[in-house]
């Protein structure tokens, strides 16, 4: 009796780790053992596997596991750091006497976090004075001879674990001292990456005048993809796609999503469509950075039907760019667009994301460029008006 119950029990937990594997590695293979039509067994695991892309998207968000929106808010603490700096003129050197010892830690919190965000974004200064030169080689002297190895040296972090880098993270000084919006937040970046925009230049003409293109593949050896995402065409999905005969698109997304707003997305294949959400990373999509996706429309539209997603939260954009290896980081160099790194609010603001009385919601062009300040700023309100919507869709 006792070998049957111990076979039993083996052969449940080969069951139970058989399911655990199925559900991590394939979600729509089903166990033998489930005695479901394959329709509904189709439909069961095809929603489970919305649910998760959707639970990870959440989770993601709720983890804050979103690196660009790390650096945005030490580039945003930089920014903050100077205007104070700058206003407050009462502030001691480390070498005055007066100085009190508060006042000197502060300021050297200060500098670390301003070198430590310097080296981060502008990469390694190689320049220094003869001097400092020598006294670095003494210090290595001293390390070989055995001299304050271990030892804690002069203007050393508080806490001994941490880098310079990571100053930001274990000091409480710098901790909650600003109000980050994590809707509006858009930061120059000096290099195209999947998931950045391109901004155009206000002295850039033709169908790209003040375009927003969020790039998809960036590669140097292979060329770079993009969409534009602020040339929404005029009636919604239904009635632009039955309108124009090069339309590739299906009659059951057609439908599904025809209250959808769609985009001009570029002049290379205007007959095909993709789909920008925020959904999650369900089957057929690609995560092109946290909180944006562009595919699986085919998920997408059992989600509709099962009322779990507005059409109106999706953006079909309407053909791509497409640059040749080397072509996009030319461009960038000779100016013809902007980099930035801007919040995937944003990026969906045609496909249901949020607004705010702030939000100009009739030019993102503009918009993005006033909320990076400087003199981005001052472009926008010089070069700004004609808004987004200036395409038709028709010959």
């Amino acid at each position: 009796m006792k070998p049957t119950v111990e076979k039993n029990k083996i052969l449940l937990v080969l069951l139970l780790i058989l399911n655990i594997n199925n559900q991590l590695c394939d979600s729509f293979s089903i166990l033998p053992i489930l005695k479901t039509s394959s329709i509904n067994r189709s439909s069961l695991t095809m929603t489970k596997d919305n649910d998760r892309a959707r639970r990870e998207r959440d989770l993601e968000e709720m983890m804050g596991d979103n690196w660009r929106v790390f650096r945005a808010k030490l580039i945003a603490q930089e920014q903050e750091d100077v205007k104070n700096a700058m206003k407050d003129h009462s502030c001691c050197d480390l070498e005055d006497e007066n100085c009190s010892e508060e006042e000197r830690r502060h300021n050297r919190l200060g500098n670390l976090f301003a070198s430590a965000i310097s080296s981060i974004f502008a990469g390694n200064d190689k320049s220094s004075s003869s001097g400092s030169t020598l006294a670095k080689d003494k210090e290595d002297i001293s390390i070989f001879n055995g001299k304050n190895v271990g030892l804690p040296v002069s203007g050393s972090l508080e806490d001994p674990f941490a880098s310079e880098e990571e100053i930001v993270a274990v000091s409480p000084q710098y901790c909650h001292q600003f109000k980050f919006d994590k809707h509006r937040w858009a930061h120059p970046i000096s290099h195209v990456e999947p998931g950045c925009v391109l901004i155009a230049n206000e002295k850039l003409g033709g169908v790209f005048h003040q375009t927003i293109f969020l790039i998809i593949d960036h590669n140097e050896a292979d060329g770079s993809t993009g969409v534009c995402i602020n040339r929404p065409l005029p009636g919604n999905l239904l009635k632009v796609a039955s309108e124009t005969n090069d339309s590739t698109l299906d009659l059951s997304l057609k439908i599904t999503f025809n209250t959808a707003t769609v985009s001009y997305g570029g002049p290379v294949m205007q007959g095909d469509y993709s789909i920008l959400h925020g959904y999650g990373e369900v089957d057929g999509a690609k995560k092109v950075s946290p909180g944006i996706f562009i595919g699986g429309s085919r998920q997408l539209m059992g989600e509709v039907r099962n009322n779990r997603l507005n059409p109106s939260e999706t953006l079909f954009i309407k053909g791509h760019a497409a640059w040749i290896p080397s072509q996009l980081s030319r461009e960038v160099s000779k100016g013809v667009w902007y980099t930035a790194s801007v919040s995937p609010d944003f990026i969906l603001r045609y496909a249901g994301a949020p607004v705010c009385e702030e939000d100009n919601t009739k030019d993102l062009w503009s918009d993005i460029l006033t909320c990076m300040g400087g003199k981005y700023a001052d472009i926008a309100e010089e070069y700004a008006g004609r808004g987004d919507k200036r395409m038709s869709y028709k010959k």
